[in-house]
């Protein structure tokens, strides 16, 4: 069975904990920290294998897992890191990251200088999000278009292992007891699309003649039947002509009105948009060729005026039917008349003029590689620009104070806005963000005072913490990093 579309849970190996253990040997008086680090979580990674054509799997399998990584010991063992997931999939696959409601909030939000998390809630406040969403919607993100057999592209990162207290010891800190957690690997819904790969792709009415020109010219079988909508899924060919193969692909007849949803074509439409050449079949005994051809390249442009820019062949088909040579020739006139693109004649089960049409179409798939190669190497003057160093991006952070009810929000815990921790007057909530500062958070145990004490120190001596009281925060007031909250100072200090 074909599919050219799936969805699936992406889930990414989490990072294991780091360890908090001491030497506890005879003889040895106060030994010191031996707890290990965390092992990284695996990835999930997708490949591209030309051994296999469908998506179809998937729907079966709708969750793929990398596995965590092991939990850091005494000894200064660290945790086994977990083993990647290798996902195979058809040649030109495109994976996309699912936008959420979530994300969309953010979107809004972020629009009009608020800063809230991303992550979406499993609770009644999702109605409210959906309200401050409205009818916009965010694009899914494309995070790998899998063209060529044996690429791979990490789709989903594992996170990584948290360090044991054996990393924090130092000449002035003998005995820590901080470890941190391990990071949660990157979990995400993945829209997989198919759009097959191929040098032409074949368009025409119904019952045009496409599946018996494919199976004439290639060792393809597709259903053949002398009724509409034969070809029910994509098929795909390859032609042997001269030195050179020729990848072409044949998808289920267009009707008019096909590009709105009307007919099968325009569901498969999409597994023609990159080939080089289109191969457009007309059946020699339509009353008029010439409208027919403008019908179904009016849905083309519909669908995609890229689409219809591609360079194109015309064959009329079936001409074993007529005996008449004037009439054919009377049919590529009419054709001529309202195209400037090649016309030929052919009876596919005939093997009439099959020949010529595939040396004309290796001709024009050869002139369109070659014009886009040129293109693609054309130099484009450069620009200077001047932009922030990966280093400075990374450790750059942001404060914002907002309204504690509006906090709630931003979803990263479920039990946020119900948080036994209120602030003084319970007005405000100063969020912090920041690639840097946020995988701290994200690694810091905040059951442990210690390992919280070690966050507080971090913003510290990243000026964080300036920047809080600078903005009206006191030793009460509640901070909050990637839905995590907590007071700017412990409540004994």
């Amino acid at each position: 069975m074909f599919a050219d579309n799936a969805e699936v849970q992406v889930a990414a190996g989490d990072g294991g904990n780091g360890a908090v253990s001491f030497r506890h040997e005879k003889y040895v008086d106060k030994g010191g920290p031996d707890g290990g680090d965390g092992g990284r979580g695996g990835d999930v990674i997708f490949v591209a294998d030309q051994n296999v054509n469908t998506l179809i799997d998937f729907r079966y399998k709708p969750e793929l897992k990398g596995e965590n990584g092991g939990a850091g010991t005494k000894r200064d063992r660290r945790g086994r890191s977990g083993e990647p997931l290798y996902v195979k999939v058809p040649v030109g696959t495109i994976v996309k990251r699912a936008s959420t409601v979530g994300q969309q909030v953010a979107a809004r939000l972020s629009q009009d200088g608020k800063s809230v998390s991303a992550e979406p809630r499993n609770d009644g406040r999702e109605k409210r999000r959906s309200e401050l969403v409205g009818d916009s919607a965010v694009d899914d993100e494309i995070l790998a278009d899998l063209t060529e057999a044996g690429q791979e592209v990490i789709v989903a990162r594992g996170g990584d292992g948290g360090f044991g207290n054996a990393h924090f010891k130092s000449s002035t800190r003998q005995a820590p007891r901080v470890a941190e957690l391990g990071e949660k690997g990157e979990k995400f819904t993945a829209k997989l699309e198919l759009k097959l790969l191929a040098d032409v792709g074949l368009v025409g009415f119904p019952n045009a003649g496409k599946s018996t020109f494919l199976s004439v010219v290639t060792s393809a079988k597709p259903e053949i039947a002398d009724y509409a909508f034969t070809t029910l899924t994509p098929n795909l060919g390859v032609a042997d002509i001269d030195e050179t193969s020729l990848l072409i692909a044949d998808i289920p007849g267009l009707i008019e009105g096909a590009s709105e949803g009307k007919g099968l074509g325009d569901a498969f439409l999409k597994h023609i948009e990159r080939t080089s050449v289109i191969l457009h079949l007309i059946d020699v005994l339509s009353d008029d060729v010439a409208d027919a051809y403008r019908k179904i390249r009016n849905e083309l442009t519909k669908y995609s005026p890229e689409l219809a820019a591609k360079p194109e062949i015309i064959a009329l088909t079936k001409i074993d039917a007529l005996n008449d040579e004037e009439i054919i020739a009377m049919q590529s006139t009419a054709l001529s008349e309202v195209t400037s693109s090649p016309v030929l004649a052919i009876s596919s089960s005939a093997h009439k003029g099959t020949t010529e049409v595939l040396r004309a179409l290796a001709s024009a798939v050869e002139e369109h590689k070659k014009q886009t190669a040129e293109e693609t190497t054309e130099e484009e003057p450069e620009i200077p620009v001047i932009s922030l160093s990966d280093k400075q991006l990374d450790e750059a952070w942001q404060v914002e104070k907002i309204p504690a009810s509006f906090a709630g929000l931003s979803g990263e815990s479920s039990d946020t806005i119900d948080s036994p921790i209120k602030s003084a007057n319970d007005e405000v909530v100063f969020v912090v963000t920041g690639p840097k500062i946020e995988k701290f958070a994200r690694r810091t145990d905040f059951e442990n005072p210690h390992g919280l004490n070690r966050l507080r120190d971090i913003m510290r001596k990243m000026g964080i913490m300036h920047e809080l009281t600078r903005q009206g925060a006191t030793g009460n007031s509640i901070i909050k990093i990637t839905g995590q909250e907590f007071t700017m100072l412990e409540a004994d200090r």
